[in-house]
């Protein structure tokens, strides 16, 4: 009898888990990831609890993690993420101008960061490029990571010379958050939430927390 021909069997898809804490940006981030036949969403989460329980069970190869989350937000996420699970690729997907985050994100072990603003074809281009082992940053920010981790890049006063601990400080300071919420938010003690705000003042030459509390207000407003 002839020999029956065997399709050859497909590999599997890659799993992707979204994070974000927008339901109606989550559902269409899934339908677009879903449409693809390399790429399936396995899993949602809107905050960094859920995203944490969520990843221990389904184990996805990668996340799509938003930046700006109630509570802990994406940048302690994302290290948390590799603390836990360090072979998992995580992405960054924001609103926010890549200048800000971007270089933060890759020091702290994220494979890439793309804004909102893009085109379904741009995103799913930078998850394909982080799933088969490259970063995906821009071009500009790319030469501005290189540049600072060559040495090249000269101090600045502004926001970029926090530290990423400062910049959490700091950035929930302009949400409105009291030292003690910080400090629960970011499992930290209030004196250590204390010596952070002084060191951020030093940082921005501002005299005093009143003008910390503006600067740090104005900066989020200017955000969002």
């Amino acid at each position: 009898m002839p020999k029956t021909k065997t399709t050859p069997a497909l590999p599997p898809k890659k799993r992707v888990l979204i994070v974000d804490d927008h339901p109606v940006f989550r559902a269409g981030l899934t339908a677009l990831v879903n449409l693809e036949a390399d790429l399936a969403v396995c899993g949602e989460a809107h905050d960094s609890i859920q995203a944490m329980t969520t990843l221990e069970k389904l184990k996805p190869d990668l996340v799509l993690l938003d930046m700006s989350l109630p509570g802990k937000g994406g940048l302690e996420l994302l290290k948390d993420i590799r603390a836990f699970s360090p072979r998992t690729l995580v992405l960054i997907i924001s609103m926010h101008d890549e200048t800000l985050y971007a270089e933060r994100v890759i020091r702290a072990g994220g494979r890439g960061y793309i804004m909102k603003q893009e085109g379904p074809e741009k995103i799913i281009h930078a998850i394909r490029r982080v799933l088969s082992g490259g970063i995906s940053v821009s071009e500009s920010i790319s030469t501005q990571i290189l540049d600072a981790l060559s040495g090249t890049k000269s101090g600045s006063s502004s926001v970029s010379a926090l530290t990423d601990r400062e910049f959490e400080v700091y950035r929930l300071l302009g949400q409105g958050k009291e030292p003690q919420d910080i400090a629960r938010v970011l499992h930290l003690s209030i004196k250590t939430v204390d010596t952070h705000r002084m060191h951020i003042r030093q940082k921005l030459g501002l005299r005093n927390a009143t003008e910390l509390i503006h600067h740090a207000t104005r900066w989020v407003g200017e955000q969002s």
